[in-house]
């Protein structure tokens, strides 16, 4: 259920670049809707909301959710203060990014790697497919990240449907690739109630 709701500021960006450019009047102020100013400040406002949901629920913040609010704030702030779609645009590349490198450093870290202490509870693999498997993501995050970057530059009319779908889309993709490659290896962890 968690995982759905951390899609509703993306969904709500989405919605708000695509509706038709117009505006609202609230106690004779001008609010713009429509278009990449209005999609940043709904994601700012719904992001800042879930994290908040979340430590109320939780009692703190998961380290992801703590990023991407950073990010959020910080890109969408830079872009919403200087009116300029420059800073949103670097801001999924970035998280991906930072997602990657953590990925790729926790191998270096500690005895396990981060997707073995995300996922080491639920199933068992050999050490070595661990490795090989948070190295995947690692690769995997770090292209994602490029290649939002790419279609931010270059194809700019399609940038929010592939930031929404494409980055959405090949996630689950790999996800899917990926336990079928694995699927031979993993032992479910037995459980210890009768």
């Amino acid at each position: 259920m968690k995982q759905l709701i951390d899609f509703i500021p993306l969904i709500l960006f989405f919605i708000f670049y695509k509706m038709s450019p117009q505006s609202i009047e609230i106690m004779n102020y001008a609010i713009p809707l429509g278009g990449i100013y209005s999609a940043t400040l709904a994601l700012v406002i719904s992001t800042v909301l879930i994290s908040l949901i979340e430590f109320m629920i939780y009692k703190k913040i998961s380290k992801a959710q703590f990023i991407t609010l950073i990010a959020v704030l910080l890109f969408g702030g830079l872009t919403l203060g200087f009116k300029n779609d420059l800073f949103i645009k670097w801001k999924a590349p970035v998280i991906n990014w930072v997602f990657g490198i953590a990925i790729l450093c926790s191998a270096f870290i500690g005895k396990k790697t981060l997707i073995e202490r995300m996922m080491g509870h639920v199933i068992t693999m050999p050490p070595y497919i661990w490795k090989n498997l948070n190295l995947s993501w690692a690769i995997f995050f770090i292209l994602l990240g490029t290649a939002n970057l790419y279609v931010a530059f270059n194809f700019e009319t399609i940038w929010v449907d592939f930031k929404i779908f494409g980055s959405l889309g090949l996630t689950l993709l790999f996800t899917m690739l990926q336990i079928i490659l694995l699927r031979k290896h993993i032992k479910p962890i037995q459980s210890t109630h009768p």
